[in-house]
Formats: C-alpha cells, structure tokens, sequence
C-alpha cells in the first residue's frame, strides 16, 4: 500500500449505489466510519479464502476480481463508484475471490464493526444499505446466471 493525496470520503460515498437515499447527516457519519487505503498495481486487495468482515469502496482507479481456478482471465473489472466485498460484510464467511489493484487504487474498507456503529446511528440508514447491498449482489446474480445460461 502506498499512502498519497486526501480522498474526499463523503464524496466517494455519495456517488457509491450502496448508500443511494442515505442523508447528507448520515453520509458524513459513514465517511467518519471508513478507512481509506491504497494500492500499487498488483497489489492485492483481498485474497481468496481469506476471512473478510469488510467491504471495499472504490474512490480512485480499477480493480480486477478473480479465482484461484481462473487466475489468467478476470472475472470482472470494477472502477469507481463501484464497491466489491459485500459478501464478507454480511455473512462473515472467507472470501469467494482475490481482488488485485489494476491501477492504482483509492477504496474505502467499511468494516463489519464500522457497520454495525452505524446501524445504532441509523437504523433506517441501516436497512437503506442492506437493501442496496442485496439489490447489488441480486444484479451480480442475474448478470452471472445470463452469463452461464449463454454457455449452454
């Protein structure tokens, strides 16, 4: 990780779909709760069968995501606003793939505990995110079973 110019979270955060229909009050709260990191390229992010307990906001730059199995072609690209790692953040559970720096990379990691700060903050904000989370993940879904279903 390399440390370089201020990120302004508020802003990252604003423009990310899993805090659409947050107020500007409960905005300011979340950017209080996220810890801005950066990446070279290559670096990576997050690993495969790691545990995970957070989730990551893309502020600057592209991340490639990919598994063990099909390391030489990535399953996806996502750059800002885009956020990856919800998974961990609701289940806990080990990571399903490695993300790697494309470029170099602003994200915000929002961690469990940070999460869970701000649900007793705003309950309403709370479930707003939640709700965002599962419209995300719903969307990966659909796109992945379009994606095998053409396979076939």
């Amino acid at each position: 990780m390399t440390t370089e110019r201020q990120v302004d979270k508020a802003e990252a955060l604003r423009r990310s779909p899993l805090f659409e229909l947050l107020s500007p009050a409960e905005i300011e709260v979340l950017a209080g709760l996220v810890s801005p990191r950066r990446f070279a390229p290559g670096d990576v992010v997050c690993a495969e069968g790691d545990f995970g307990d957070s989730l990551w906001i893309i502020a600057d730059g592209q991340v490639e995501v990919s598994r063990h199995e099909h390391r030489d072609a990535p399953l996806a690209v996502f750059g800002p606003p885009a956020a990856f790692g919800e998974m961990a953040l609701v289940d806990r559970e080990q990571r399903s793939a490695t993300v790697r720096a494309r470029t170099a990379v602003t994200a915000l990691e929002l961690t469990a505990v940070a999460f869970s700060t701000f649900r007793t903050y705003s309950r309403d904000g709370f479930t707003l995110v939640v709700m965002n989370i599962a419209r995300v993940l719903s969307g990966r879904l659909r796109d992945t079973s379009a994606r095998l279903a053409a396979r076939l």
